[in-house]
């Protein structure tokens, strides 16, 4: 009798590129949802930066009955000069508050920014605080001279928060003659001085603090120092303006912006963050950005 051999059946080329293409369509209907659980949860790590930042403030405020100034701006028997030292800005006055006292404690107030006595190990930290972790830039930047290019003044940590100076454009402060001081419609300026009492529009309904993203074609970068006297889009670098809705495609950078879809991440006078969408409109947004403009508004 003759043995019967046992056959072994393999793919056939058709049955592999039917596994092959089911196997990629499971990828692509994988991958958009693991992006989202990771945007998810950046997106609420950055929420969670920005309750602490407005945490910090009220404390700050608890301690020294004022908030922050925007920047610290001051010429020996002028008074007020956008473009004199010393240049720290609102985040370094809030560090002890965000558990970052022993670094405060190490930075000479008296100094400029970028004494060379400031500069090891200083204003090139990296505060993971101030960091959205959608944004993804590097921890650090060079600031060139205004109009000097490639004369670098710093080098600074970056930062993803600003404060909220109004509606207007933080350009128009390279015009503000020396005695005076650069200020707009919202909580941080140049030599702010605001109270809580100063508030008048209500905490609930006042920005304090929003998102920006980073932008190295243009060399937009955000810190969390201050601006550095004479240095390139130095206002701007603390401080951002409502002058265009969040993402707008024509903003510039003083504008806030976010790496979230839609929108951007705002933490309000009372405490609370709330995402402002890109496509609120321009008058109520300005609204909220001021502090006694005697607006009725109603975000929620």
């Amino acid at each position: 009798m003759k043995r019967l051999k046992k056959t072994q059946r393999g793919f056939t080329l058709i049955e592999l590129l039917v596994v092959i293409a089911i196997i990629a369509i499971l990828i692509a209907l994988l991958l958009p949802a693991v992006q989202q659980a990771r945007e998810a949860a950046r997106r609420s790590t950055c929420k969670n930066n920005l309750k602490q930042i407005g945490l910090a403030l009220h404390n700050y405020n608890e301690t020294h009955n004022i908030l922050p100034s925007g920047w610290i701006g001051v010429e020996p028997g002028v008074g007020s000069n956008v473009e004199f030292g010393s240049g720290w800005g609102w985040g370094t006055m809030a560090l002890p508050y965000l558990d970052q006292a022993p670094l405060y404690n190490q930075i000479d107030f008296n100094l400029d920014i970028n004494d060379p006595a400031q500069t090891a190990g200083l204003i090139d930290q990296i505060l993971p605080a101030f960091r959205c972790p959608s944004d993804p830039a590097p921890n650090t930047f060079e600031l060139e001279e205004e109009g000097n290019p490639g004369n670098v003044l710093a080098v600074l940590a970056l930062a993803n928060y600003i404060g909220v100076f109004g509606s207007d454009e933080l350009d128009d402060c390279e015009i503000v003659p020396a005695g005076s001081a650069c200020q707009s419609t919202g909580l941080f300026f140049h030599n702010s001085n605001t109270r809580f009492r100063d508030i008048t529009d209500g905490l609930s309904q006042t920005l304090f603090v929003g998102e920006r993203k980073t932008d190295p074609n243009f060399g937009w970068y955000t810190t969390w120092v201050g601006a550095v006297p004479e240095g390139e889009e130095t206002f701007a670098r603390v401080l951002g303006a409502t002058d265009h809705t969040p993402n707008d495609p024509a903003s510039h950078f003083d504008d806030f912006s976010s790496n979230h879809t839609g929108g951007a991440q705002f933490v309000f006078g009372d405490g609370r963050v709330r995402f402002i969408s890109e496509n609120i409109d321009l008058g109520v947004y300005r609204a909220l950005s001021s502090i006694r403009g005697g607006e009725v508004t109603d975000f929620d």
